[in-house]
């Protein structure tokens, strides 16, 4: 069974982020053997005077695949981590629900955190309603609205770029589009106007590499090189990922 993982305000100005966290999260449930971590992606939400946030008001989201009889020991993992390495000052929320309990009002909730201000009443109102493990865990616990829109805007398929994959972070070299796909788990290699490139053109990927999620598959970007050698294609810079998942 797939379970959505979401966390937010995890974090100070002083400490390593929440993507950070949502990393030693899922490796240490993958070590501990009660998950197996598919992937993890961060979700840019609303800036705004009235939403304390500590840099940016991002949450992150980990998709794990963990048998049902597990899920009390994964929810029990998930509170224990968060308790122990949220940073001092921080408002950490914890969302866990499986793929059958999200539906369209888990997705718009979602929606409307990146649009609009929300409150943790409705939060924890909509989770009861769905059978969905919400709870905040430090501060004031208004990380519940994040952690839940991260669950909701993964689900979606349309929202956030990836943090984490299996090699992502490893991955420097030029490799065919097959290649590329079969060792980093993508779905699918495209241009920015989303054509598909062929299986065995050759692309150059860097040391950072951040696919985004488009119509629920993991999508890797890319752009013709200058370069007519070696290869045909490299990632996007950095500042366009950024620029299209912020």
């Amino acid at each position: 069974m797939h379970y959505y993982i979401g966390i937010d305000d995890t974090d100070n100005l002083e400490s390593r982020g929440t993507g950070h966290r949502a990393r030693q999260l899922g490796t240490m449930l993958q070590e501990a053997g009660i998950a197996r971590l598919i992937c993890i992606t961060r979700h840019q939400l609303l800036v705004h005077k009235d939403i304390p946030y500590t840099s940016h008001n991002s949450s992150a989201c980990l998709l794990m695949d963990c048998e049902t009889a597990k899920e009390p020991e994964l929810t029990a993992f998930c509170r224990d981590f968060l308790l122990i390495e949220s940073a001092q000052g921080s408002d950490a929320g914890l969302c866990i629900a499986s793929k059958t309990a999200i539906n369209q009002n888990i997705e718009n909730w979602g929606t409307n955190a990146k649009k609009i201000v929300l409150n943790k009443t409705l939060a924890h109102e909509l989770a009861n309603m769905n059978n969905i493990f919400l709870e905040g865990l430090t501060g004031e616990k208004i990380g519940v609205i994040g952690a839940l829109a991260a669950v909701g805007l993964r689900h979606a398929g349309n929202d956030g770029r990836v943090l984490w994959l299996p090699l992502l972070r490893e991955t420097d070299n030029i490799f065919t589009s097959a290649e590329l796909k079969d060792r980093l788990t993508v779905d699918r290699i495209t241009t920015k106007e989303g054509t598909e490139i062929h299986n065995d053109d050759t692309i150059k990927a860097d040391n950072w590499i951040r696919p985004v999620m488009r119509d629920n598959k993991i999508t890797l970007i890319v752009e013709k090189t200058n370069d007519h050698g070696q290869y045909k294609w490299q990632h996007v810079p950095k500042e366009y990922i950024k620029s299209i998942s912020n």
